[in-house]
């Protein structure tokens, strides 16, 4: 099939928008509702998105590979969606049971999230799979801003509609904005996935065998058979360890970013919400950057390091800033810390989709789920363990402000550490293809 044009990677990019729309309910208002309006306790919403999370780390790369043996992904991204919208409303129901019957309205939250988190993994790794097979790779990473802008654009809408729907609070009014959110998203998805896909496409996997050579036999590869293909890949390996350890220190600062400039430099709520905005940007305009300026210079592997290596830099400065008594040299900080965050993430995206596009063997709904299985435990080991280090290294230091700062510099750490294993997968991987290129010289020889 021909390249993606640039509607087309747009129309995808609308999709990962409708799937943030879905997931920002349950870490959001379900949260809040949860732990305000019924004042119960914070471990509750906690549990569901831990739950959400986990089971992806098994779903990803199993539907992954389910949708590599099929002659389409469409299916899969648009069934993935309707379990995810009509999840979503299940989460929002399960809160009113709550009133009524605790354990059984959490027991359905919890079987809810864990829906939720097959329906992103049947949606989100197929999507990705197709933009890495159809985007040529001068397009990845503007494949890459465009999926996650969206994504972020899509939340961004849901907050501001859901927040001006949910006045005066209801619990029927909750159920009643989720359903119109999952509804939305799953025609969204169904009109920006329409005529994408040829109907008589043949899967990369229906021609390949567990090698990735040819066979003449409809023989299917087994799920176990192609993960151990995959995972014996270098470059694969050390991708994905690149992929948990900076997930890890990104999603650790979400929960300390704002308290710790309310402690150490006396930010009022207004004033962090407002500092956490400019992280964001920053976030957005290093994403734009990296988009244009990796398409002349440098592999994508190599802007992920250099993504990791500024943010390990804005996290030492973040370590120093209390000795500065400046409100705008933090701020200056954190907008630098964004920058570097948004060139990390773009570089990331985009390695992901070069690694599984550039291998054409039939199993990227693979690559990408086992990418995105670390990816999912990282985020949720990293969000709890932000907030739990925090306090730790409070009661140990005995100041809350060292406390934030002994964590901006174990952060510090992993996003250097994340920068070596990104230039090592890079180099792992032109290892793996000179000695490809090889093998193939020498079986022309020899036949």
């Amino acid at each position: 099939m021909p390249p993606l044009k640039w509607t087309q990677m747009a129309r995808l990019g609308l999709v990962q928008a409708a799937i943030g729309a879905v997931v920002v309910l349950l870490t959001t208002t379900v949260n809040r509702v949860i732990v305000v309006e019924l004042a119960l306790p914070a471990l509750i919403p906690g549990l569901l998105v831990a739950v959400h999370f986990a089971v992806q780390l098994y779903l990803r790369p199993r539907l992954g590979h389910a949708s590599d043996v099929h002659a389409r992904r469409t299916p899969w991204i648009l069934g993935g969606m309707g379990v995810a919208a009509v999840s979503g409303v299940a989460v929002t129901a399960s809160v009113g049971l709550m009133q009524q019957q605790l354990l059984l309205g959490v027991l359905l939250a919890c079987t809810a999230s864990i829906l939720l988190g097959a329906g992103v993994s049947a949606a989100g790794t197929p999507l990705l799979a197709l933009m890495s097979e159809r985007a040529h790779p001068t397009q990845r990473a503007a494949a890459a801003a465009i999926t996650w802008i969206l994504m972020i654009v899509g939340i961004i809408i849901t907050a501001i509609v859901s927040g001006s729907l949910l006045d005066p609070f209801s619990m029927t009014r909750l159920v009643a904005v989720a359903a119109g959110i999952g509804g939305v998203g799953l025609l969204v998805a169904w009109i920006a996935t329409r005529g994408m896909e040829d109907a008589a496409a043949i899967p990369a996997s229906a021609a390949t065998d567990t090698t990735g050579s040819p066979s003449s036999g409809n023989t299917r590869p087994s799920f176990r058979q192609s993960f151990e293909t995959v995972w014996n890949e270098p470059a694969a390996r050390l991708f994905a360890g690149f992929v948990f350890l900076a997930m890890f220190a990104y999603s650790a600062q979400d929960l300390i970013l704002e308290p710790f400039a309310g402690l150490a430099f006396g930010m009022t709520p207004g004033e962090s919400t407002s500092l956490s905005g400019a992280h964001h940007g920053g976030v957005l305009v290093g994403m734009i950057v990296t988009a244009i300026a990796a398409r002349f210079t440098g592999q994508l592997r190599q802007w992920a390091a250099a993504g990791c290596f500024g943010s390990a830099l804005a996290y030492l400065a973040l370590l120093l800033s209390p000795g500065f008594a400046s409100v705008s040299a933090f701020t200056g900080i954190v907008v630098v810390l964004g920058l570097a965050n948004g060139v990390f993430a773009i570089g990331a995206i985009g390695s992901m989709m070069a690694l599984t596009g550039d291998r054409r063997d039939g199993r990227a709904g693979l690559r990408l789920g086992v990418f995105g299985a670390a990816q999912a435990m990282a985020y949720a080991l990293g969000t709890l363990s932000g907030a739990a280090g925090v306090d730790a290294a409070r009661v140990v230091l005995g100041s809350p402000v060292r406390g934030y700062v002994a964590v901006f510099a174990v952060q510090a750490v992993l996003f250097s550490v994340s920068a070596w294993l990104a230039l090592r997968s890079a180099s792992s991987e032109r290892a793996t293809s000179v000695l490809r290129e090889r093998g193939d010289m020498l079986q022309a020889v020899l036949s």
